[in-house]
């Protein structure tokens, strides 16, 4: 059965690092959570390190001028990895052809734009669907009103012409204020459910959890048995966590908040567990909200 604790501070001195998810437990697209803020500070004033390990199908620096933007302080955390960092590389690979039909939204321009150190772009081009060897998902062209049904068309297109599909955030829905949103994994669900074939590098996959130890490691060595995974999407965060054979903690009062009872700050035990085995994971630890 799963821990469920009031705090981090109750067991922050069990690990040295955090892998933490942005949407849902630091932020709400439009602000930071202040206990969020707060608890990720005194994990660090105490020597521990914070990755922001999001599925964000944007690279480091267009994260980071987003945490910017909605005063997301630079003192709570000490790096960002994103699965738009993951996924450039596949990209420029040539996973899924050199010219690439993009969907997705003007704002997740930076994914072309902006690679990673090391890697080059050059050689891949942005062209029509019609003209495509393969699709770069980034999400929906507008996330506002559209749901993954209104591309069916183009999906069926792209499947016939035997076209994969790059999926830069494996995430279905994120909640963006009070409003819940379709991400670029619920279009890739639907591409692979119509006999399609996608491709995911961000959470639960293991490239991402690849790059953020590397990228830990370079600031300083961290066991695995030290680093705490936490999030509130069980099929990302969690899934992901135990799949790398690390520590998970579940933030019940997330994603899934309505599954636990009327109080997402008190989530019942027993619809937690029954939530749990229907998907048959299990976190170390729960906790309601990153405080």
């Amino acid at each position: 059965m799963s821990e469920i604790i009031s705090k981090l501070s109750d067991v922050s001195g069990r690990y040295d690092a955090l892998f933490c998810d942005l949407w849902g437990c630091l932020h709400n697209g439009f602000r930071p959570f202040p206990e969020a803020v707060e608890a990720l500070r005194a994990f660090r004033e105490k020597g521990g390190t914070v990755v922001l390990l999001t599925n964000a199908p944007r690279p480091r620096p267009s994260v980071l001028r987003q945490l910017d933007r909605i005063g997301v302080p630079h003192d709570c955390y000490d790096e960002v990895v994103s699965s738009g960092d993951a996924s450039q590389a596949a990209m420029v690979s040539g996973l899924v052809g050199r010219k690439v039909y993009h969907l997705g939204p003007a704002k997740d321009e930076s994914f072309f734009t902006e690679m990673a150190e090391g890697l080059d772009a050059s050689a891949i081009r942005r062209v029509p669907l019609e003209e495509a060897e393969g699709i770069v998902c980034t999400g929906l062209f507008d996330d506002q009103t559209e749901t993954p049904e209104d591309y069916r068309a183009t999906l069926l297109y792209a499947r016939n012409k035997g076209m994969k599909l790059l999926c830069t955030n494996p995430d279905i829905v994120v909640d963006m204020g009070d409003k819940r949103v379709y991400c670029a994994g619920a279009i890739a669900a639907l591409y692979t459910e119509m006999g399609g074939e996608s491709y995911y590098f961000g959470k639960p996959h293991p490239p991402i959890y690849d790059l953020a130890r590397r990228r830990l490691n370079a600031i300083r060595k961290v066991a695995d048995d030290h680093i705490l995974c936490v999030g509130d999407g069980i099929t990302t965060d969690i899934r992901g966590g135990i799949g790398e054979g690390l520590d998970t903690l579940f933030i019940s009062g997330g994603l899934a908040a309505e599954e636990f009872g009327d109080d997402p700050l008190n989530p019942d035990p027993e619809k937690l567990e029954a939530f749990f085995a229907r998907h048959r994971l299990s976190p170390l630890m729960v906790i309601p909200v990153l405080r």
